[in-house]
């Protein structure tokens, strides 16, 4: 889970990396978060043997278990941490890709202590970021930064989706997230989009637009 770390600062000892990865690309409805994670060089040996040795891709962990490890993650000393969002009208506007992309950006940027000198970033190359990057096929499974960051974002996001369960009751947000689960797709052809629907998306489109699909 370190390789990709120790391979950076083999090559820029004691510069400042980041890990940067989303939650929430294929719902419906609700916004696409990123998370971004830095921890010093001095201190990431240290802290994957300890405290942090649980942190994994956020797929692979109970939600009890993401809840502790961000818990850590937020108050451990010398670890950074921030969250960009891309609302749904923003998705709707610019697509889910460009959306997650500035996302990304946003949690870059917002990260305490100032821009990191490089990122790793889950997934494929990513445009937009505020500072050079190395994009990893599957990184939450390969690199503790990028697993941290997965765990901010999917954390977040699960905070907000919760929230607006309570605004928007019926849909179900609380127990599938968004996702387009056989509920929530019910639901939907029940009571209409409610403003947390992507309007782009298949589903809802389909309702909003019906001769569209005809």
């Amino acid at each position: 889970m370190l390789a990709f770390e120790r391979q950076f600062w083999a090559a820029n000892p004691g510069a400042r990396l980041a890990g940067i990865d989303e939650a929430g690309r294929g719902p419906l409805a609700g916004p696409v978060v990123a998370g971004a994670v830095a921890i010093p060089e001095e201190l990431i040996e240290d802290l994957w043997r300890g405290e942090l040795q649980g942190v994994a891709d956020s797929k692979r962990l109970t939600a009890a278990e993401r809840e502790r490890l961000f818990g850590l993650l937020s108050s451990l000393p010398g670890v950074d941490w921030a969250v960009g969002i891309a609302e749904p009208a923003e998705i709707d506007a610019v697509n889910i890709l460009r959306a997650t992309h500035r996302a990304m950006a946003r949690a870059a940027a917002a990260l305490p202590g100032g821009l990191p000198a490089h990122a790793l970033v889950d997934g494929l190359p990513v445009r937009g970021l505020p500072c050079p990057s190395t994009a990893i096929v599957k990184g939450d499974a390969k690199s503790l930064l990028v697993a941290a960051a997965s765990i901010a974002a999917k954390v977040t996001r699960d905070r907000i989706m919760d929230e607006l369960d309570r605004r928007h009751p019926g849909y179900g947000f609380a127990q599938h997230k968004g996702y387009p689960t056989p509920e929530h797709l019910a639901a939907l052809v029940r009571l209409g989009p409610c403003p947390e629907h992507r309007r782009t998306f298949g589903p809802v489109a389909a309702i909003l637009q019906p001769s569209l699909f005809l």
